[in-house]
């Protein structure tokens, strides 16, 4: 099967329900997708090439894509250094979607950009000439002056195929493209699982910012997909019933205004993952663990002065100043409170912080999609494997392709 293309729409796009203001009659669909972030939309645009014959609406309960939710803070950092060798097929699948079979048209832009990543260590791995090699450069451009201690961390593994990428802007894509193949999507929307079909909740905000519930309908649907996070697995528990060995975990991305530029690597190093961005860096912490139900993040204090970083955040960031003294600088952006450092929930399939993204049909008709800390590298070949399953299609496009 070739790889799937934007470049057909067909001639009857799908209907767009943006506010209360237009009308809404509920009616029964075939398939309904909660979630609009990149694994709800990617599927969904999937599911209308796999079954196009199948009505099939898509809820978001915040705008598209949703600035409350994981996708537009995810890093965007496709890299297959720890993917399992079986799963490597759909990570190059992914890829090569990202690169442009996914969105061939210029106006649907996901800035993908093939960079590699340099993962430094203080053990193992290889030594850096053989990494400077692989990329045909000095020690100098490859790493801004001040940012590591290379005498801390020796050695190095890279990546030269990883890329990086815009999360916000695929889900962008997805949708746009999943409307135009004849999917209708409603916006500001809270949805509930209501024994054969969804509840729906269309909000409204008055002129004091209140968030109110405007009307309500009951939709009854053939199959629907839960892909709303990390609040996919409380949804499917609490409107369902069931159990499932999921979870979730908070992570925030601090800013370090230390120089970077366009041809900077991803790096890795002391448990962080450094993306160049804006001049300078994302920082993502790696998730150590679960987060227990209820948890409500806090701010931290550094040197007895409160800040805008979690605890377990600037434990990570304070364990690693050594190996990245520019941490210790007035380069990273501590914030005043949690509001002025980025976070969001992410789901844990699994339970476990290394779960890759996965689908199950939780009850009859009901499936949960998540993708995870690794959905920004096989998140696209799980949301396709899901709408294949539902079309009822034995073929994977990555099946048979080296790894």
């Amino acid at each position: 099967m070739p790889l799937m293309s934007l470049e057909k729409p067909p001639a009857q796009p799908g209907q767009v329900w943006a506010h209360v203001g237009q009308p809404f009659v509920g009616r029964e669909y075939d398939l309904i997708v909660l979630g609009a972030g990149r694994m709800g939309a990617a599927c969904a645009l999937y599911l209308r090439r796999l079954a196009p014959r199948r009505s099939l609406l898509l809820i978001e309960e915040g705008g598209l894509p949703n600035e409350d939710g994981a996708t537009l803070l995810s890093p965007g950092v496709w890299s297959a250094l720890t993917v399992p060798p079986e799963r490597r097929a759909e990570a190059q699948w992914t890829r090569a979607q990202l690169a442009g079979a996914l969105a061939p048209d210029p106006s649907l832009n996901l800035s993908f950009q093939a960079r590699p990543l340099l993962e430094l260590a203080a053990a193992g791995g290889a030594g850096w000439e053989a990494v400077l090699d692989v990329l045909g450069r000095d020690p100098a451009p490859t790493l801004p002056a001040g940012l590591a201690d290379l005498q801390a961390l020796p050695w190095a593994r890279l990546d030269a195929q990883a890329a990086r990428y815009r999360p916000g802007a695929l889900a962008l894509a997805c949708a746009q493209a999943a409307i135009g193949a004849g999917a209708d999507l409603m916006l500001n929307a809270r949805a509930h699982l209501d024994g054969g079909g969804v509840g729906i909740e269309r909000l409204s905000v008055t002129n004091t910012h209140q968030i109110v519930v405007h009307e309500t309908h009951r939709l009854r649907a053939g199959r629907v997909v839960v892909a709303l996070g990390a609040a996919g697995p409380g949804t499917v528990e609490h409107d369902l019933g069931l159990h499932t060995t999921h979870a979730r975990a908070y992570r925030q991305f601090p800013r370090l205004n230390h120089p970077s530029t366009e041809q900077t690597p991803t790096l890795r190093a002391a448990g962080l993952t450094l993306r160049p961005q804006h001049g300078g860096f994302t920082l993502v912490p790696a998730i150590h663990h679960r987060d227990p139900a209820g948890y409500e993040p806090g701010g931290g204090r550094l040197t007895g002065v409160p800040t805008g970083l979690r605890r377990e955040t600037l434990e990570d960031l304070v364990a690693a100043m050594d190996a990245l003294p520019a941490l210790a600088t007035g380069a990273l952006e501590l914030g005043r409170s949690l509001m002025d450092v980025p976070g969001a929930w992410f789901a844990l399939p699994g339970g476990d912080p290394d779960g890759l993204p996965r689908h199950e049909e939780v009850a009859p008709g009901v499936h949960l999609l998540l993708g995870g800390p690794h959905a920004d590298t096989l998140g696209l070949a799980v949301a396709y494997d899901l709408a294949a399953t539902v079309a009822g299609t034995q073929q994977r496009p990555w099946a048979g392709r080296p790894g």
